[in-house]
C-alpha cells in the first residue's frame, strides 16, 4: 500500500492563488506548482503576470482585481475553463492602505483597502464554495495579518479589514466544514519586499525619523529581532493545504517571528 501523501498534493490538485504573480502569492503559486498543483492565478499588474506565465506556461493566469464583481466573475469563468473545478482557494489579494491618523484618511482610501483585503475574499469565496463543494470538499487559506491581531495606530483601514478576516474565516469554518472544506487564516508579520519598505518608509516621514531608525523600531517588537519572507508564508499555506492540516479549521495562524506589539 502506497505510503499516505503528507508533504505533498494528490496528483491534479486545483488550486486558485490571487494576487498570484508577485510577492507572498507568487511565492505560493511557485510551491503549489513545484508540488504537483495544477494553478490559475489573479493579478492587476500585467509585467507580473508576463512574467509569471513565462516562468509557468501550464498554469493560467488572468488580469482581474478582487474588489471587482464583473473581474471575479470573469476570473472564475477562466478558471473552470482551464482547471475544470477547484480544490483549493488562496485568498492571498490586498494593499497595504493609506498611513495616517483617522482624521487625515480619505474615506474613498479608507473604502478601497476594505474592497481590496476583505471584500474581495468574499467575492472569490463567493463563487469558490460552489466548486469546492462540487470536488467533494476543499481548503480555503485567507490572508490576514499581525495588525489582524493588534490595533495598529495610523493603518486603520488595514488592520479593520484584516481583523474582518479572522471573523470571515471563523465564520466560514463553522460554516462550511459540514462540506469538508477547511479554512484558516495565516497572519503574516512584517514581510521582506517593497511593500513593506513602502510602508516602513511612510511611517518614518510621518514622525520624522530615519528609515534605518523605524525600521529598527518594527524589528524591536518582533521576538525573533527578524523579517520573515514570502516563502516562509508560503511553506504554512502549503502545510495547511496537504494532508498534514486534514484536521485544521478555524485557526488563525501566526508567520511572523512572534511580533508583540505594532
Amino acid at each position: 500500500m502506497a505510503a499516505p501523501l503528507i508533504n505533498g498534493l494528490p496528483a491534479g490538485t486545483r488550486a486558485l492563488v490571487t494576487a498570484g504573480a508577485s510577492g507572498i502569492g507568487r511565492a505560493v503559486a511557485d510551491l503549489l506548482i513545484a508540488h504537483g498543483a495544477r494553478v490559475h492565478i489573479c493579478d492587476v499588474s500585467e509585467a507580473f503576470l508576463d512574467d509569471f506565465r513565462k516562468a509557468h506556461p501550464d498554469a493560467g493566469a488572468t488580469r482581474a482585481d478582487v474588489s471587482s464583481e464583473e473581474d471575479v466573475a470573469r476570473l472564475f469563468e477562466e478558471v473552470r475553463r482551464h482547471l475544470g473545478g477547484l480544490d483549493i482557494l488562496i485568498n492571498n489579494a490586498g494593499i497595504a492602505g493609506p498611513t495616517g491618523g483617522v482624521e487625515e484618511i480619505a474615506p474613498a482610501d479608507w473604502r478601497r483597502t476594505l474592497d481590496i483585503c476583505l471584500t474581495g475574499q468574499f467575492l472569490c469565496t463567493h463563487h469558490a464554495v460552489p466548486m469546492l463543494k462540487a470536488a467533494g470538499g476543499g481548503a480555503i487559506v485567507n490572508m490576514s495579518s499581525a495588525a489582524g491581531r493588534f490595533g495598529y495606530a495610523f493603518r486603520t483601514p488595514y488592520s479593520a479589514a484584516k481583523w474582518g478576516v479572522i471573523g470571515f474565516t471563523q465564520s466560514l469554518a463553522k460554516e462550511l466544514g459540514p462540506a469538508n472544506i477547511r479554512v484558516n487564516a495565516i497572519l503574516p508579520g512584517i514581510v521582506k519586499g517593497p511593500r513593506m519598505e513602502g510602508v516602513i518608509r511612510d511611517r518614518a516621514t510621518q514622525v520624522g525619523v530615519s528609515y534605518e531608525e523605524m525600521e529598527a523600531t518594527y524589528l524591536e517588537r518582533i521576538s525573533l529581532r527578524r523579517m520573515v519572507t514570502a516563502e516562509d508564508v508560503a511553506a504554512t499555506v502549503l502545510f495547511l493545504v496537504t494532508l498534514a492540516g486534514a484536521n485544521i479549521s478555524g485557526q488563525s495562524l501566526g508567520v511572523c517571528g512572534n511580533v508583540e506589539s505594532l
